[in-house]
């Protein structure tokens, strides 16, 4: 069948890597794609928002399953889209409604689904500009740090954890009253502080099956040591070494199935991926958020290492019938290093023209922030390339992802050195 990706970062070119390996998928498309993805796909340039140029791609490509990469589209309700449709509603889309997906686009929605289902998760409050003094007054009944979270979507970076009482609430009305991160913190969920190790779990589900996904954990922060500024995600490494078989049994018992039924009990029908963002206290797992897709750059670590046809895959999801496939997974460990343009998370230049990356033999070099112009592949992101390694322990791939790193080159180029440092 013609398959279309939606999304233009690391995440999509695994994902279109992944598919063009597939016998079941005769021509791959991916909009809008970039540099990676134009290596095993027809990449189109229509943006994950504009869902009338995706019909239309659709129509004249006579493409037959959707596959959404970035959460913008699934919260916007794309797959709704295609369901009232009549042109639309035989093509499979893989990715929630826009109902299940509200368990990312608002942070409040998540946690009340959390509550109701009895899913394991830190306190919490959510306030808007109206309630803002007793913001305050919640703020002087917790312990620091102080954890303040945009309820809408941030592109990942409406989360701030603050030691100082003051400063906690001086943020906390720059989000709501000063729009700090625009619409998107209009209403602020505050958390009590966790303190543990964070860790991914992915799981996939038709909606009354579900597949539970090798865990991953990813690095967010900028600099060595988890220090700086938070980012889209610096590295990751899968599997999680810490995970073991009683820890991965709490996960699935109290966390991975109550969602699952939660689902089918608040009639949300979902189809797709859910991403878990735990945190682990005293060998205790907790939610911190829900993704209502694959994570970046996890997905770089953790596809790799799926060795069943991840199309296969899809088309049970599609027709319900998950429960009937048998996931074959590498048993090495893949770890993956993101390579950043110098400045990011902040300013950054784009255009800087990348090199050696074809000469990169011992590891995968998923695209991201990277496009061609005028017959280069430059930079046109903050992330630009992940470099994908494997290794009998994260160690030795770290080693391995390390080597082939030092032959892409591109000016201003920044990455962490000291992922796996806390394990």
């Amino acid at each position: 069948m013609n398959v279309l990706v939606l999304g233009s970062g690391g995440r999509e070119h695994t994902f279109a890597w992944k598919i063009a390996q597939s016998p079941y998928c005769t021509t791959l498309f991916v909009a809008p794609g970039n540099s990676g993805t134009a290596s095993v796909a027809t990449n189109l340039e229509i943006s994950v928002t504009d869902f009338e140029g995706i019909k239309s791609a659709v129509l004249n490509h006579n493409i037959e399953m959707v596959v959404v990469g970035p959460e913008d589209p699934l919260v916007h309700g794309v797959h709704d889209f295609f369901l009232n449709d009549d042109a639309l509603k035989h093509v499979a889309v893989i990715g929630p409604q826009k109902a299940a997906a509200t368990l990312e686009g608002s942070k409040e929605f998540a946690k009340e689904f959390l509550y109701r289902h009895n899913i394991p998760t830190a306190a919490y409050e959510s306030f808007t500009a109206h309630n803002l003094e007793k913001g305050f007054s919640f703020l002087e009944t917790l312990s620091p740090p102080y954890v303040l979270k945009a309820d809408g979507l941030a592109a990942g970076k409406g989360v701030l954890i603050i030691n100082d009482l003051e400063e906690a609430k001086s943020e906390l009305k720059n989000m709501l009253v000063d729009s700090k991160f625009g619409a998107a913190s209009t209403k602020v969920v505050i958390e009590e502080f966790l303190d543990g190790i964070e860790l991914s779990c992915f799981v996939l589900t038709d909606g009354l099956h579900y597949k539970i996904l090798p865990t991953a954990k990813d690095y967010k922060r900028i600099g060595e040591g988890d220090t700086g500024l938070n980012t889209g995600g610096m590295g990751a490494i899968s599997p999680v070494p810490f995970a073991d078989e009683v820890l991965l049994s709490k996960i699935e018992e109290r966390i991975v199935k109550p969602t699952v039924e939660g689902l089918k009990k608040d009639q949300t029908p979902y189809k797709g991926f859910i991403f878990i963002g735990l945190i682990v206290v005293n060998n205790e797992p907790l939610v911190i958020e829900y993704n209502v897709r694959m994570g970046d750059p996890e997905t770089e670590a953790v596809l790799p290492r799926i060795n069943t046809d991840l199309m296969e895959i899809f088309m049970a999801i599609n027709d319900q019938t998950l429960n009937t496939i048998n996931l074959d997974i590498n048993p090495q460990t893949a770890t993956t290093v993101m390579l950043v343009s110098g400045g990011y998370p902040e300013a950054y230049d784009k255009g800087k023209t990348i090199s050696g990356f074809d000469s990169v033999q011992e590891a995968l070099v998923f695209h991201a922030g990277a496009k061609h112009s005028n017959g280069e592949v430059v930079t046109s992101g903050g992330r630009v390339m992940a470099v994908t390694a494997f290794g009998t322990d994260y160690k030795i791939a770290l080693e391995k992802a390390y080597t082939e790193v030092s032959k892409i080159n591109f000016e201003g180029m920044n990455y962490r050195k000291d992922l796996g440092f806390d394990l």
